[in-house]
């Protein structure tokens, strides 16, 4: 007995790199990561025969294949993030920023044009939107500075961070691209107000918030035509919006099954910007609520998390993620539920879309990698 304890203890103080990723990850927020993303796959099978058929591919679950290898490649990035301890899921964040503000610089020279836009890149098969993954890292930059502010209130962190958000912001713009300039603004605004910054910098980044959008309702005409669109849909061309309609109201509340969806067949974005519609549609309202409460779970426990950190960066980091991602699911479901213009935005963990879900792997394995349980980290013993 006495002389199997040393091997005891050496064999618990052998702890595997897993191991210690299983035990200190915050595993509520990782199930229901797992459900999302499972859900995601069950709702694109649904969805890839209709946009397969509508783009004549021989290979009916072309999309499902194809969002199966993005959802894998994102789960192993999202791991990999999530191992790292804050400092350094800081440094990568930072990186990030960095490279996907190059690419972005560089877009006019080495990007290729989609539906009117210069926004994505090609590494090898794989075509990219850099944006995607420059607004989770900026957020992160911006708890940083702010959390330096915080220690020192004679560092400019305000200065050089609305400097690094009217770059980004710009060329979001020039892409043209205001559905991600917009939802970046929310998140930027989020952590200002979660920094306790003054009351005068939140107005004045809305004035110019305003002004950024009478601007593009004005210059640009794809921007016009989409406000028009939502404001007078008998007079606009409303063409997706009226068959998300549709295919929610014949969902009813257990849906048609499925498979059993028509509505589908004619929505153009249907796997993408508004598998919501076709979700209602096939598995009806009971499921969708279910899915609804899901993704709100994720960005709940998320808060939860950040404010019992003790470390004021991990407090303004996590919670700035969990309110981008909470954002973007408002907004996919506002256009799905025509209650705002269509703003090519999708659902969070759900919607096909190979950038996105990259980006927000990345951004949940961030959020993962800030709120693991260390010594110290959270108050009350946790």
């Amino acid at each position: 007995m006495i002389g199997a304890l040393p091997r005891l203890i050496t064999s618990r103080s052998r702890r595997t790199l897993i191991g210690e990723w299983w035990r200190s990850v915050d595993q509520v927020t990782l199930s229901i990561l797992v459900c999302l993303l499972g859900a995601g796959l069950i709702l694109s099978m649904a969805s890839s025969p209709a946009a397969a058929a509508r783009l004549d591919y021989d290979n009916s679950f072309y999309f499902l294949y194809k969002h199966m290898i993005f959802v894998g490649m994102g789960v192993i990035g999202m791991f990999i993030v999530s191992l790292f301890d804050a400092v350094n899921a800081r440094r990568i964040a930072v990186l990030t920023l960095i490279g996907s503000f190059l690419v972005m610089l560089a877009l006019p020279i080495i990007g290729y044009e989609v539906k009117g836009a210069t926004r994505w890149v090609r590494i090898g098969p794989l075509g990219l939107q850099p944006s995607e993954f420059a607004k989770p890292a900026f957020i992160v930059f911006a708890a940083w500075m702010f959390s330096i502010r915080h220690r020192d209130p004679n560092v400019p962190a305000v200065a050089i961070v609305f400097v690094a958000y009217a770059a980004l912001v710009g060329l979001l713009i020039s892409q043209p691209d205001f559905g991600q300039s917009f939802l970046l603004t929310l998140g930027f605004a989020a952590v200002f107000f979660f920094a306790g910054l003054s009351l005068g910098w939140l107005l004045i980044m809305l004035g110019i918030s305003v002004i950024g959008v009478i601007a593009a309702y004005l210059t640009l005409p794809h921007v016009r035509a989409r406000v028009s669109a939502f404001r007078s849909p008998n007079t606009a061309d409303s063409y997706q919006t009226d068959k998300a309609m549709e295919a929610i109201s014949s969902g009813g509340f257990f849906g048609r099954g499925p498979g059993e969806g028509s509505v589908k067949y004619s929505l153009p974005d249907g796997n993408t910007d508004f598998i919501f519609a076709v979700t209602v549609e096939e598995f009806g309202f009971l499921i969708s609520t279910i899915l609804i409460l899901l993704l709100a779970g994720f960005v709940v426990q998320t808060f939860r998390n950040a404010l019992r950190l003790n470390d004021y960066f991990c407090q303004l980091a996590a919670a700035g993620l969990a309110t981008l991602v909470g954002m973007q699911v408002i907004i996919n479901l506002f256009v799905n539920l025509n209650m705002a213009p269509s703003k090519g935005m999708t659902l969070p963990f759900i919607s096909n879309g190979g950038s996105s879900m990259l980006a927000l792997c990345f951004t949940a394995g961030l959020i993962l990698a800030f709120t693991r349980r260390r010594p110290g980290a959270y108050e009350y013993g946790r």
